[in-house]
């Protein structure tokens, strides 16, 4: 393929990537003051669960092809990218508020979560189906819930406000902008790095990784943007528990994943990036991820990526 043809095509990716984010923020959050749910449980599940469906792609076929390497370094990629490049940049534009349910429920979930998938991975060196099943049980259970126990949105619904019907359009319309958007640029930039010979651990890392996070990326910056912090946070953590419990779950059952290509620099620095989230939300008393957390969590992940560059 020409190489204008593959810029054009990273281009057109990118235009629906930031409009796909700025229709999903919109309807997303008429979507929770219509139906008195509240923004983060929107984000946890709709905004969530969508904008990590590309990830659920690429893992999916790289299990079905018995390519471990792809599947498990995606979701690795994925959720440090999430964490600390993603929720870092928006702290930035907007500290985040965390609130006791957060604290109490969602954080600890997260990491919970990553130290057990580092236990399980690294106890015999394979991801198996048996492991994949209990992921998929903590899935549906933790999604239950959070239903059940977040706190009902307390916004006004306007008189002006969109209608049901006219939130959903928005929300599957930005959605499928985002996932066409994030394979467009995915696909493309792929061949770029295959072009070029390197490894498939570090395309998956990498350029997968930050690929198919375009959508929590481009998401996120809009609801900061646009003072929906809760949305953004409610995106991160339900994209991360995503990516592991049904992402993750559902690749092992297809085919046990073998974790024989990640080192423990790689699941060492997914595992900071859990505790990171963690300590910035209880070290002290303050009730956010301040614009200081965010710089930081930003600095370590340039870090990161500078050791993976240098190690090609």
């Amino acid at each position: 393929m020409a190489l204008w043809l593959v810029i054009l095509l990273l281009l057109l990716g990118l235009a629906l990537i930031v409009f796909g984010a700025d229709y999903l923020v919109d309807g997303s959050s008429s979507l929770a003051r219509r139906l008195k749910v509240s923004e983060f449980v929107i984000g946890l599940t709709i905004v969530g669960f969508g904008t990590s469906a590309p990830e659920m792609v690429v893992s999916w076929l790289g299990a079905i092809q018995g390519n471990a390497d792809i599947s498990l370094g995606n979701i690795l990629g994925s959720n440090i990218f999430n964490t600390l490049l993603i929720l870092g940049l928006t702290a930035i534009i907007l500290p985040i508020g965390i609130t006791k349910t957060n604290k109490q429920q969602d954080i600890p979930m997260n990491i919970f979560v990553t130290a057990l998938f580092i236990v399980f991975g690294l106890y015999d060196g394979i991801f198996s189906r048996l492991d994949g099943a209990i992921f998929l049980a903590l899935f549906a259970a933790y999604v239950w819930l959070s239903f059940r126990t977040h706190d009902k949105s307390q916004e006004e619904v306007l008189e002006t406000e969109m209608p049901v019907w006219q939130a959903i359009i928005l929300v599957v319309g930005g959605l499928g902008a985002l996932i066409l958007g994030g394979r467009l640029f995915v696909n493309n930039a792929t061949e770029i790095a295959r072009m070029a010979g390197v490894s498939d651990k570090f395309i998956a890392i990498t350029l997968l990784a930050g690929g198919t996070s375009l959508p929590e990326l481009a998401t996120c910056i809009v609801a900061a943007a646009k003072k929906k912090g809760a949305l953004a946070l409610g995106n991160i953590i339900g994209s991360n528990l995503f990516n592991l419990l049904l992402i993750v779950g559902g690749s092992a059952l297809i085919c046990p994943l073998s974790f024989s290509g990640l080192s423990l620099v790689d699941l060492g620095i997914l595992a900071l990036s859990a505790v990171a989230l963690f300590t910035s939300a209880y070290i002290g008393r303050k009730n956010e991820i301040d614009r200081l957390d965010g710089a930081i969590f930003v600095f370590v992940w340039l870090a990161y990526m500078t050791y993976l560059v240098i190690k090609l």
